[in-house]
C-alpha cells in the first residue's frame, strides 16, 4: 500500500472493468456508504478513501496549508487514482465531496465519465439572488460551537467515530468546517464539463432544494437533476431503501440529450 492510499484509508473491493468512487462529506468518513456498497460488488471496482480531516485520519497526514481550499482535496483524489492507475472512472461525492470532484473534473476531465452529485452546493452563504441556506451569523455559532465542545457537537452533527489526539483533531476539524462552510464554488463551475447528476433531498437543513436547481442552470456541461422523497443531508444512510435505486439507476443510465 503507498503513503497516499494509507494516508486517506483507502479500499478497493468488487469486481469489474468500470471504477466508481465513492466520496463521503463532512462529519462522516466511508462508512456513509455502508448500505450502498453491496449493490456495486459484483459489477465494480469499487473505490472507498476518507477526506484529510475526517476522523479515521492519521492527524499527521494533515497540511494545514494544502487543505485550506477544496483544490487541496481535489488534489489529494487525483493522487489517489493516479497512485491505484484508474484512467476512467465513475464519481459519488456526497456533500462536499461533489464539489471536490467537480474540481478534481476540471483538472483532468479525462478521469471522469459521470459525476453523481449527492445533497451538494457549490455555497452555503446566502447571497444576492443567490439562496445558500445560510447566513454568516449562523456559521459563527457552528464554528463557536465546534471551538467550544468538539467531541458533543460531533455527536450532535453526524455518526462520526473521533480517533487520535482529540485536540489535534478539533483545530483540523475547525479547518476543515471553515475551508467547507465559507468556500464560494459558483465560479468554477461553467468549467465542469463531464455529465453531471444531481440528487437531493425534497428536505435538507445543510443544502435547500433551489441549490440543486442553480448547479444545473450553472454547470458547463450537460446535467438532470433528480429530487428524492427523503429528508435530511445523508439520505443514503436514513432513507437507503429510496435513495440505492436511485444512485444505481444514475451509475447504469447516462444524459440523454
Amino acid at each position: 500500500m503507498g503513503i497516499v492510499e494509507e494516508a486517506h484509508n483507502v479500499k478497493v473491493l468488487g469486481s469489474g472493468d468500470k471504477f466508481i468512487i465513492l466520496a463521503h462529506g463532512f462529519g462522516t468518513d466511508q462508512s456513509v456508504w455502508k448500505h450502498f456498497i453491496p449493490h456495486l460488488l459484483d459489477d465494480y471496482r469499487v473505490i472507498l478513501y476518507d477526506n484529510m480531516g475526517a476522523g479515521t485520519t492519521n492527524p499527521d497526514y494533515f497540511d494545514f496549508e494544502r487543505h485550506s481550499s477544496l483544490e487541496g482535496y481535489a488534489y489529494d483524489l487525483l493522487a489517489i487514482l493516479e497512485e491505484l492507475s484508474v484512467h476512467s472512472c465513475i464519481f459519488v461525492g456526497h456533500s462536499v465531496s461533489a464539489m471536490i470532484g467537480a474540481v478534481a473534473s476540471i483538472a483532468r476531465p479525462d478521469l471522469f465519465s459521470k459525476l453523481i452529485m449527492v445533497s451538494a452546493s457549490p455555497r452555503y452563504l446566502n447571497d444576492v439572488n443567490y439562496y445558500g441556506g445560510f447566513e454568516q451569523e449562523d456559521l459563527d455559532q457552528l464554528f463557536d460551537a465546534m471551538s467550544a465542545n468538539y467531541k458533543a457537537w460531533c455527536n450532535g452533527f453526524a455518526p462520526l467515530a473521533v480517533g487520535g489526539d482529540m485536540e489535534s483533531v478539533a483545530v483540523q476539524a475547525l479547518v476543515v468546517s471553515r475551508t467547507i462552510f465559507q468556500s464560494d464554488m459558483r465560479q468554477i463551475l461553467v468549467h465542469v464539463t463531464v455529465p453531471c447528476h444531481i440528487l437531493q433531498s425534497k428536505k435538507d437543513m445543510a443544502v435547500p432544494v433551489v441549490v440543486s436547481e442553480y448547479l444545473h442552470q450553472n454547470l458547463g456541461g450537460i446535467s438532470v437533476v433528480e429530487v428524492m422523497a427523503t429528508d435530511g443531508h445523508l439520505p443514503q444512510l436514513s432513507s437507503p431503501d429510496i435513495v440505492i435505486p436511485v444512485l444505481l439507476k444514475h451509475i447504469q443510465h447516462d444524459i440523454v440529450v
